[in-house]
């Protein structure tokens, strides 16, 4: 029996310390830049975003479909928004004004994941139809509210065939609980 006890102990101490090692190389902070490719191609694009309030429905991109605040689908809960799920198609414009005219279409959900932080886990598609570009770019991941945050770019098609990179979503523009503006400049570093 105490032979079983110690090699139990031995596997825990060689899971412990392939843990650690894996920890270490996981580590975001002490990865090298160096070692990612060049980017293929890089392109800024704007969403605005206008969420249905019971008042605007002729301007709205954007609507809750789901709130725990029962069936009031008007009103973003408080607590950060915590369990509100949007859907929006939003317009797409190569400059911050939203009435300039839109290069495509961002259409996707988000959704409010956090009760202590205001965060969302978003996934969209930049459905684009214009002179300069044509095809779809699919975004998804975390989306925490700060001033500046990374999302991934996991696929596209069209002029954007099988894209991946990342996408630096910055908050320009926040009116309130009804209106935001994000400035969306998108590296990718595969490119077909």
């Amino acid at each position: 029996m105490a032979m079983k006890a110690g090699r139990v102990l031995n596997l825990c101490l060689v899971w412990l310390l392939m843990c650690a090692t894996l920890q270490k190389s996981a580590d975001c902070q002490g990865w090298n830049k160096m070692l990612l490719p060049q980017p293929c191609r890089n392109l800024v694009l704007y969403f605005h975003d206008i969420i249905y309030n019971g008042k605007n429905a002729e301007n709205a991109t954007s609507a809750l479909i789901a709130a725990p605040q029962g069936a009031n689908l008007t009103i973003l809960t408080d607590h950060n928004h915590f369990g509100d799920l949007a859907v929006f198609d939003d317009p797409i414009t190569l400059d911050n004004n939203l009435h300039s005219p839109p290069v495509g279409r961002a259409q996707g959900l988000y959704l409010y994941d956090m009760k202590n932080f205001f965060s969302a886990w978003i996934g969209f598609t930049f459905v684009l139809n214009s002179t300069d570009y044509k095809g779809t770019i699919t975004f998804a991941g975390a989306d925490p509210a700060l001033k500046q945050r990374d999302i991934s770019v996991v696929g596209g098609t069209g002029d954007f065939l099988m894209a991946r990179g990342i996408a630096t979503l910055s908050t320009y523009s926040v009116e309130g609980d009804v209106y935001f503006r994000l400035r969306v400049n998108i590296t990718l570093y595969e490119c077909y």
